[in-house]
């Protein structure tokens, strides 16, 4: 091996969190970093609230372009929890998501949590079916 860092191995994790540690400077709003997951969130209230959020997407594009690390655009995604807004990376509008899972976890705009209980149902009537 010429370079890197075999895959699986005690290193990668600790070199990773290393490598992106600074990825969270500049950025005014809430920000935050699960493995190789990044989330940005605000209240968005005003034009202002809107140009500070955006302000730190386009650093984040920055600092993603300087390491050579690149985000996948096309499933970058936002959700409104209220009126609708627009976000932009890399000069394309982000897609809207009407829900999310995270962590195994389901998350909808109207912050119900009844896709979570349709989904949990459903994985216990497949186990049950499987038993009988």
């Amino acid at each position: 091996m010429l370079s890197g860092v075999p895959q699986g191995s005690v290193l990668e994790p600790i070199l990773f969190l290393i490598y992106i540690s600074d990825l969270d400077n500049g950025v005014k709003n809430w920000i935050l970093k699960f493995a190789n997951d990044t989330k940005i969130f605000s209240a968005v209230k005003n034009d202002l609230d809107r140009s500070v959020l955006q302000k730190d997407l386009d650093n984040l594009l920055r600092w993603a372009e300087e390491w050579q690390m690149l985000f996948n655009v096309l499933k970058c995604k936002i959700m409104h929890l209220g009126h609708k807004n627009h976000g932009y990376m890399d000069g394309k509008q982000l897609d809207t998501a009407e829900e999310k899972k995270d962590l195994g976890i389901i998350i909808s705009k109207d912050l119900k949590v009844s896709q979570q209980y349709k989904q949990a149902y459903a994985e216990a009537s497949r186990m049950l079916g499987l038993i009988n």
